[in-house]
C-alpha cells in the first residue's frame, strides 16, 4: 500500500503532466547540435529561467580550456541546487543537453518537438531532453509538495556527453562539483526504460592506426608503395582472427543488448590516399599511389578485461601482418580510453529507485549494463563518487535515430520514481 508521501508525490508529478510535455518540446526545440556545439548557452539560460523561478540557485559554468571549448562555440553547462530546511544527502540529477547531428530519413520536424498519439519527436527526445524534463518536474513536485525537506537538490544539463563528456561532466567533476563531501546520490536519467536501473557501462578504447607507404604515379605503381593495400591486409587480418577471438570473450555484467555481452570492435572510419577535396570541386583526383592510409577502431570491453591486454592484441596482429610484409610500417595513436564501471545493487541509489519502481510500476526492475558509455564515467572515476546510477525514460535503441520519440507516459512513469526516490532520500523518518 502507498504512504500518504507517495501518493502526493505520484498526484503532484501526475498534475505536471501539461508541463512536462512543454518542458520537453522546448528543450527540444533549441537546436543544440554537437559537433560543433550550437545553442549550449542559450539552453543553459533557458533552464536558468525555468529553475530560478522554482526556488534553485543556478550557476553557469563555462569548462574553459576543456577540449572542443572555443569563443565560437564555448562548452556551457548549468548546475541547479535547492537546499532544503535542515542538513541531509544531495541528490543530483545529472543530464546532458547536447544532441547528435540529425541525419537523414525524418518523417517528423528533427527539432519541432510534435505531439502525435503520445509521443513527442525531435532529436534529442529520447537521447535525452525527455528525461532531463522528467527530472526537473520530479523535483519541482517534490520540492514544492514537501518544502521542509532534508538535505538538496540538484539539477545539472551538461555539455558534450556525445563527444566524451570532458566540456561537461568532466570539466565539473575536476572542479569538484561530484566531490563526495557535496553530493552523495546522482542519477542519470539516460534512455534505459523505465522500469531498468543502468548500473554502469562496458570500456572503451578508441585508436587511429596508420599505415604508411611511399607517393609515386599512379601509373607506375611498382616505384610506390601502397598504403591502402597495407590497411587491407590489416582488415583481412582483424577479420581471419581479430573478430572471433574478440567473440568467444563473454561477460557476467548485464549488458544490454544480449549482443553486447561480447567484446567488440567497430571499425569507425577509413581514408586513404589525397585528402577529400571540398564541396563543389569538379575536377578529377590526381593520379597517385596513396602514401597513407587510417582507420579509426571503437573497441568495447569489459570489465573482467584489461586495458593493457585489449591494447596488446591490435598490436600483435600488425606485428604480425608486419612479418608478413617487409615494406610494412604502421602506427598507432590513442585517442580515449575509458574503464569498465558497475555500481553494486545494494548501493543507496540503487535500492531507493529500485523501491520507486516496484511502487509505481508494480514491479521489481531489471539490472542491466550500457554497451557503451556515458557520463557515469567521469562521476566514477574523476569526482570518486560510486552511488551513481542511470535511470531514465526512452527507449535506447531510438537514440540517433530518424524520428527519435520518447513516451510521455513513460515520461510521467519516469518523474514519479524519480519524485518517490527524493522522499524516501530527503524526508527522513517520515
Amino acid at each position: 500500500m502507498a504512504s500518504d508521501i507517495d501518493r502526493r508525490l505520484a498526484e503532484a508529478v501526475e498534475s505536471r503532466r501539461a508541463s512536462l510535455i512543454a518542458l520537453t518540446q522546448d528543450l527540444i526545440r533549441i537546436p543544440t547540435l554537437n559537433p560543433p556545439g550550437r545553442n549550449y548557452r542559450e539552453i543553459c539560460e533557458y533552464l536558468d529561467r525555468r529553475l530560478s523561478a522554482s526556488g534553485f540557485q543556478i550557476e553557469l559554468v563555462r569548462a574553459e580550456g576543456a577540449l572542443a571549448d572555443s569563443d565560437r562555440y564555448p562548452r556551457w553547462n548549468i548546475v541547479a541546487r535547492r537546499d532544503g530546511r535542515t542538513s541531509g544527502d544531495c541528490v543530483h540529477f545529472n543530464s546532458h543537453h547536447d544532441v547528435v547531428e540529425v541525419g537523414n530519413g525524418w518523417t517528423y520536424d528533427p527539432f519541432g518537438g510534435e505531439l502525435h498519439d503520445g509521443r513527442i519527436y525531435g532529436r534529442g527526445a529520447c537521447d535525452m531532453k525527455g528525461g532531463l524534463a522528467a527530472s526537473i518536474i520530479a523535483a519541482e513536485a517534490f520540492t514544492r509538495t514537501f518544502p521542509d525537506f532534508s538535505g538538496a537538490v540538484e539539477i545539472s544539463a551538461t555539455a558534450d556527453e556525445e563527444s566524451g563528456g570532458f566540456g561537461g561532466v568532466a570539466h565539473l567533476a575536476r572542479e569538484g562539483w561530484f566531490d563526495p563531501s557535496r553530493v552523495q546520490h546522482v542519477i542519470i536519467p539516460e534512455p534505459l526504460n523505465k522500469d531498468r536501473i543502468c548500473l554502469g557501462h562496458r570500456g572503451v578504447w578508441w585508436a587511429e592506426i596508420e599505415t604508411k607507404g611511399r607517393i609515386a604515379h599512379g601509373s607506375m605503381p611498382f616505384l610506390g608503395d601502397c598504403a591502402v593495400r597495407h590497411m587491407g591486409a590489416v582488415l583481412a587480418e582483424m577479420e581471419a582472427t581479430l573478430f572471433p577471438l574478440l567473440a568467444t570473450k563473454r561477460t557476467e555484467m548485464p549488458v544490454v543488448p544480449e549482443g553486447a555481452k561480447q567484446s567488440t570492435l567497430n571499425i569507425n572510419a577509413i581514408h586513404g590516399g589525397e585528402p577529400v577535396q571540398e564541396e563543389g570541386y569538379t575536377g578529377l583526383p590526381a593520379p597517385c599511389v596513396p602514401d597513407r592510409c587510417r582507420i579509426t577502431i571503437d573497441r568495447r570491453f569489459l570489465i573482467e578485461e584489461e586495458i593493457g591486454e585489449v591494447k596488446a592484441e591490435v598490436k600483435r596482429l600488425l606485428e604480425k601482418v608486419k612479418s608478413e610484409r617487409p615494406s610494412f610500417r604502421y602506427e598507432i595513436r590513442d585517442l580515449f580510453e575509458v574503464q569498465p564501471t558497475m555500481t553494486p545493487e545494494g548501493a543507496p541509489v540503487v535500492r531507493s529507485v529500485a523501491r520507486a519502481i516496484e511502487k509505481v510500476l508494480a514491479r521489481a526492475p531489471d539490472y542491466v549494463v550500457s554497451p557503451g558509455t556515458y557520463d557515469q564515467k567521469h562521476i566514477d572515476r574523476i569526482g570518486r563518487l560510486k552511488n551513481c546510477i542511470a535511470y531514465g525514460p526512452g527507449i535506447l535503441d531510438l537514440a540517433h535515430q530518424p524520428d527519435e520519440w520518447v513516451g510521455v507516459d513513460d515520461m510521467v512513469d519516469s518523474a514519479k520514481v524519480m519524485a518517490l526516490t527524493l522522499g524516501e532520500l530527503l524526508l527522513p523518518g517520515q
